[in-house]
């Protein structure tokens, strides 16, 4: 069957300190690795109260309980509390990944600032903001990151440069359909060196509460789009979701994809069995390109049809 790769997004100081371990322990029971994607420095979840008037965000507030997920003292991040600083409270965590033979990241600096401004700021702000990351998880890790993956799947043209720029091979930034084919980015310096690998499949928070469906309801869905599929997959989940409330959901989405055949992987070791069949010699070529997804508010990287 094909192989999915598990792709987890970090994005608080909760998350990291709860739903990380949480996440080693289960993908230990069921014998994986995952690719971990880390928040390296201030967490200012409250920021993104801003986005209520955004179409849409209000309607994915409701149906995915984000007090429950995230907490309240998380939401009040750089409004009414200071934002702490991840990189610094939660090394120790990090690091029990990265010892773990799990694959890690970079996913951003300040993920809600990021989310909120990539999209329109200059070359400045965002090499600014993308070298502190890198030198931040230098400083935790010991060693340069494998790969990167842009919060909220926001980014520009500069920063996917930046990707070339500092080497690395693979990147997963953006969202397409369930039907995986890499490709490579046409940026203003000419043909991107480092593949893309979309998350093709919808997230949890895209799909409980839609028609009344709890998270058990949308391990179904997941389940029925990959059964049969011959296609490779990315999923996206997250450290404050399926690592913490969504967690028993999660493993039973694991057993089912392992029980369809599924060869569950990190997003390294799906770019290095793309690699091993010669085919990125052929990838398409795309530009950069913004779209919506349903269920989730605002725009965002994807994949031109």
């Amino acid at each position: 069957m094909a192989k999915i790769a598990l792709k987890v997004d970090v994005d608080t100081l909760r998350g990291t300190r709860e739903g990380v371990p949480n996440l080693a322990r289960t993908l230990k029971h069921f014998d994986l690795k995952a690719t971990f994607l880390f928040s390296l420095g201030p967490d200012h979840t409250g920021w993104a109260l801003k986005r209520v008037f955004r179409p849409g965000f209000l309607k994915k507030v409701s149906r995915t309980s984000v007090v429950e997920h995230y907490g309240i003292k998380t939401l009040l991040y750089g409004v009414l509390l200071p934002g702490p600083d991840i990189g610094k409270q939660a090394a120790d965590e990090m690091r029990a990944i990265d010892l773990a033979g799990h694959e890690t990241g970079i996913h951003t600096w300040d993920h809600t600032a990021w989310h909120d401004a990539v999209r329109n700021k200059d070359a400045h702000w965002t090499t600014t903001q993308m070298q502190k990351s890198w030198d931040r998880f230098v400083k935790i890790f010991g060693h340069i990151p494998a790969t990167y993956g842009a919060a909220g799947w926001q980014m520009n043209e500069v920063a996917f440069e930046q990707l070339d720029q500092w080497g690395l091979k693979y990147s997963s930034d953006g969202r397409s359909a369930p039907n995986l084919m890499p490709y490579r980015l046409m940026l203003p310096s000419g043909k991107a060196k480092h593949v893309q690998y979309p998350t093709t499949l919808p997230t949890f928070d895209e799909l409980i509460g839609i028609d009344g469906d709890n998270a058990f309801d949308a391990v179904q869905k997941l389940l029925k789009i990959t059964q049969s599929n011959p296609n490779d997959q990315v999923f996206t989940l997250h450290a404050e979701l399926e690592g913490q409330k969504l967690l028993p959901a999660f493993e039973q989405l694991l057993a089912g994809w392992l029980n369809q055949g599924h060869d569950l992987v990190t997003v390294g070791e799906l770019h290095q069995s793309w690699e091993a069949t010669k085919q990125l010699d052929k990838l398409a070529v795309q530009p950069v390109t913004w779209g919506e997804i349903a269920n989730r508010s605002g725009e965002l990287i994807l994949q031109a049809a």
